[in-house]
């Protein structure tokens, strides 16, 4: 993800260790209205879930992929949303990550190989590779809203950004010091300006 200056744009706060909250913060709003989408086609949604380590390199995703990738990122947003404000739930974004909970087996299958003898294996036919990191993200987000970390679970407060982030500390407002930066140089803008106007 890169902003406006053509930096790398550094990950949130508890994105490295929530891949939910880093899908949910794959598309950002920058200042001056600009949208980036790290999920903007197929090509781009596949390089995104390979460095996310939940596919595994040459694979190759259709636009059918994307779509549903996009949608569950879209269900993930209203329902942190909803957690940081304190808003209502739409049953409709929660149905969306419980379907995604439960596309592929979660359990080890019993398996046996001649000379080798039983073993477990998780089984993810090349059909099923969104299914599989849809699931591994959706149950990031649920181990995530329903445990302890989701009262530090919070949203940049420097508008336009709208990423989410796990509060490192009770103060923490802005999901990177880009972020803080801008919003400090704003107010000593406004103050300088008022400043000006009153003399």
């Amino acid at each position: 993800m890169r902003d406006m200056f053509d930096r790398p744009l550094p990950p949130s706060p508890g994105a490295r260790e929530h891949n939910s909250i880093d899908l949910v913060n794959s598309e950002i709003r920058l200042p001056g209205g600009k949208i980036v989408d790290a999920l903007s086609t197929p090509d781009a949604t596949t390089a995104w879930l390979i460095e996310c380590g939940l596919l595994s390199e040459g694979a190759q995703l259709q636009s059918y992929c994307q779509n549903r990738l996009v949608g569950l990122r879209n269900d993930l947003r209203q329902v942190f949303t909803a957690c940081v404000t304190g808003s209502e739930v739409d049953p409709r974004a929660l149905d969306g990550i419980n379907a995604a909970l439960v596309a592929v087996p979660h359990a080890s299958l019993l398996r046996h190989a001649p000379g080798e003898g039983f073993h477990r294996s998780l089984e993810h036919p090349v059909t099923q590779l969104i299914e599989h990191a849809m699931s591994v993200i959706a149950e990031d987000a649920a181990t995530l809203l329903a445990g302890d970390e989701a009262q530090l679970l919070a949203q940049c407060e420097a508008e336009p950004c709208t990423r989410f982030l796990l509060r490192t500390h009770g103060r923490r407002q802005w999901c990177s010091t880009r972020c803080g930066d801008r919003v400090r140089a704003a107010r000593s803008y406004a103050r300088k300006r008022s400043q000006a106007t009153l003399s």
